[in-house]
């Protein structure tokens, strides 16, 4: 069986969905791995670096047309769907309910599709879990450029010339991304707080040494069985926006990481609480390739809006691609180990198992998944 990564297509991508490191982990087991010719160029991995680790270097339309499995961050354009083999299975973050026509393009080749942000929260899914992976890098990221972009330092610092007081940050959402931006924040000196709809994230976000930021939404907030936040009533978000622009005002910098897969993201920062921040404030929005958390901020770019620095970066991980390349990778090689046959020395792709019944889009021919289930 063959497994392979092309090069990434999508504008500034930087990641690679395999790492020479990994690759001896799939050979080992009697795949043959391929990769074209730069894949991991942008992510610090020559094509030697694969090739002493066992892997085939080739051209794009040989690693495609001789791919059984295609591990891939960002999915493939529709021209290069037509190479791959009919029955292939392809894997990554696929963006299904909006990459319509590559969807429909993997379809109608009669490829597998996996589309990794559809794993199941399951303990058994753990370790493939590429969303956690990007995300905790995405918090990580967040917090650096928000420090590059202030004009503050974050401890507080005593010194001859008197006390610098630390920054105030505060932390929208304590999901993975969030918790490793407190995490982060805390460790540069920040004093740091942090505000989630979930009460149950309470422990956790104390547990990293911010302050909990509780406002009284009235009516039943939480989370769903699968530990996202509950929707809020229209009376509930203009109460958590009130609540917030408080917090807003008094912070020198504001990070926010809420996202929902498949619709746009949730508007928490609006231009109201953006003028009522200080000048020289930074507000980082982790959801701006997605629409966006805060009120006009522009996807893939810096801004300033009143003396506010709004940065709309697209693709956190990206930023540190080494590291965010090494976890993708570990996650995908997680996924074939878990189906691997050790008789046929294949990939199985078992429809009905709980893993890739979530996450399989395309296959037989068809779309499968054609909406999120909300």
């Amino acid at each position: 069986m063959t497994i392979s990564i092309p090069k990434e297509h999508h504008p500034g991508e930087t990641r690679a969905a395999l790492v020479p490191e990994h690759v001896a982990r799939l050979v080992k087991p009697g795949a043959n791995v391929m990769v074209e010719s730069g894949a991991g160029l942008a992510c610090g991995h020559g094509d030697q670096d694969y090739t002493a680790a066992g892997a085939t270097v080739a051209s794009r339309e040989v690693v495609l047309a001789a791919s059984d499995f295609i591990f891939t961050v960002r999915g493939l354009p529709p021209g290069d769907v037509k190479i791959l083999k009919r029955g292939a299975v392809l894997a990554g973050l696929l963006d299904p309910f909006n990459a319509t026509e590559e969807i429909k393009a993997l379809a109608d080749q009669g490829v597998s599709a996996l589309s990794m942000e559809l794993l199941p929260r399951t303990t058994r899914a753990q370790k493939m879990d590429v969303l956690s992976s990007q995300a905790s890098l995405a918090g990580y990221v967040a917090v650096i450029l928000a420090a590059e972009q202030s004009r503050r330092i974050f401890p507080m610092m005593m010194t001859p010339a008197g006390t610098l007081l630390p920054s105030r940050v505060f932390i929208i959402g304590a999901g993975v991304a969030g918790l490793q931006a407190i995490a982060t924040a805390k460790r540069l000196g920040a004093k740091v707080e942090a505000y989630d709809t979930r009460p149950v994230v309470e422990e956790q976000v104390k547990s990293l040494g911010a302050r909990f930021v509780t406002l009284d939404l009235g009516g039943e907030t939480g989370q769903t069985s699968e530990g996202y936040a509950k929707a809020l009533t229209a009376e509930q978000i203009e109460r958590q926006r009130e609540g917030m622009k408080k917090v807003c005002a008094a912070s020198d910098v504001v990070i926010t990481t809420a996202q929902v897969f498949g619709r746009r993201a949730p508007v928490l920062v609006t231009a109201d609480m953006l003028a009522a921040m200080k000048p020289g404030s930074v507000v980082v929005d982790l959801a701006a390739e997605s629409g966006g958390n805060v009120e006009g901020v522009e996807p893939g770019a810096i801004i300033q809006r009143g003396g506010v620095t709004i940065v709309g970066l697209r693709s956190l991980p990206g930023r540190v691609p080494a590291h965010a390349s090494q976890m993708f990778s570990s996650n995908l090689c997680a996924l074939v180990e878990e189906f691997w046959d050790k008789e046929t020395k294949r990939f199985v792709l078992k429809p009905n198992d709980d893993i890739i019944r979530a996450c399989l889009v395309t296959g037989d021919g068809r779309i499968i998944r054609e909406k999120p289930i909300l």
